[in-house]
């Protein structure tokens, strides 16, 4: 598919813009204790959440955990919350991706100190990490406490995003009672993960409920990757036939790829853009019908043919649709 190509290099993933962008700004971000952005946030300031509830006759919630936008330094490897510039790619990040939700849940989307993009260039992720899941914690507690208001609830999130997910979900196993899915994209989800951890059920099907949707796209050549390294293996699922197997979806079952402005704006939808299959050795979710040379992978820890960036972009139509198949599944099982 050539059509939309050099447009599609110039805009279509997130990670790319966002990259830039905050690379032009790491040289006025402030580090250390002199950051009073690096402060633990409160999270009963409406300032700090990026979508405080959006459509208050949902039946049910969306907690969304932001992706890794801000490109940090050596000394900074957690976004300040001071950072206005960085808040609004935060921001920006998440409107690619809302209009999968929008239509069917009322949506929470909180600010934290996200770990960078440095701190996986310097070795440091799991520090960063540990910091931005601090907030994410407490912002979910916060929720469940003040904003949830007994509503069935949906957890998404993209790579560390996704991160965040299965971390909350490890940590609050008997809130999970009301968590309609987990829409964990672009993460691996391990045997080690739910053998330790029971509460963390893999989805088997289209419509199962309680579970954890889960995929990691690459090029059918790639045998390692930064998410599902060589030698390892993730549970997946396919988004377009919703199987756990390596049966191939055709092209013709994709439903619309989208690529979004930092508005949520669909800038170009193609259907049957692309088809997919799971990789039985690895689980990765192997993409079809498209080439890194179209879709290049822009970030410095990815080699090309690894798909990160489109994950939602590829499947966006059936990710939609799916959304609200698993609410509707739930609330009529209630």
């Amino acid at each position: 598919m050539l059509m939309g190509k050099e447009f599609r290099k110039r805009t279509a993933g997130f990670a790319a813009v966002c990259l830039a962008f905050c690379t032009l700004l790491a040289g006025c971000a402030q580090s250390g204790a002199e950051n009073t952005g690096l402060t633990a946030p409160d999270y009963s300031d409406d300032r700090l959440w990026a979508y405080n509830g959006t459509d208050d006759s949902s039946e049910a919630d969306l907690f969304l955990i932001g992706p890794t936008t801000y490109a940090g330094d050596e000394e900074s490897i957690n976004m300040s919350l001071d950072d206005e510039e960085g808040k609004e790619s935060f921001l920006g990040a998440l409107n690619m991706e809302r209009g999968i939700y929008e239509d069917t849940l009322d949506m929470y989307a909180p600010y934290y100190r996200q770990g960078s993009f440095s701190a996986i260039d310097a070795g440091r992720m799991e520090e960063s990490y540990e910091l931005a899941y601090e907030d994410v914690s407490a912002a979910f507690e916060y929720y469940l406490e003040n904003k949830n208001d007994d509503s069935p609830f949906v957890l998404a999130g993209f790579s560390q995003g996704a991160y965040m997910c299965l971390e909350l979900m490890k940590n609050y196993p008997e809130e999970l009672d009301d968590m309609i899915a987990c829409y964990c994209i672009g993460w691996a989800l391990t045997k080690e993960d739910t053998e330790e951890y029971p509460q963390l059920v893999p989805a088997s099907g289209e419509t199962d409920t309680g579970v954890i949707i889960a995929f990691s796209s690459e090029a059918e050549d790639i045998t390692n990757s930064f998410f599902i390294p060589s030698g390892s293996w993730s549970y997946s699922i396919n988004p377009l036939n919703w199987r756990t197997d390596s049966t191939v979806a055709d092209r013709s079952l994709n439903l619309g790829a989208c690529f979004t402005d930092y508005d949520g704006n669909i800038t170009e939808e193609i259907p049957q853009l692309t088809g997919a299959y799971i990789d039985e050795e690895r689980g990765a979710l192997k993409v079809t019908d498209v080439s890194p040379e179209d879709y290049p992978a822009a970030l410095s820890f990815l080699q090309e043919g690894e798909y990160h960036i489109y994950d939602y972009q590829f499947f966006y139509r059936n990710l939609q649709e799916n959304v609200k198949k698993r609410v509707e599944e739930y609330i009529y099982k209630k």
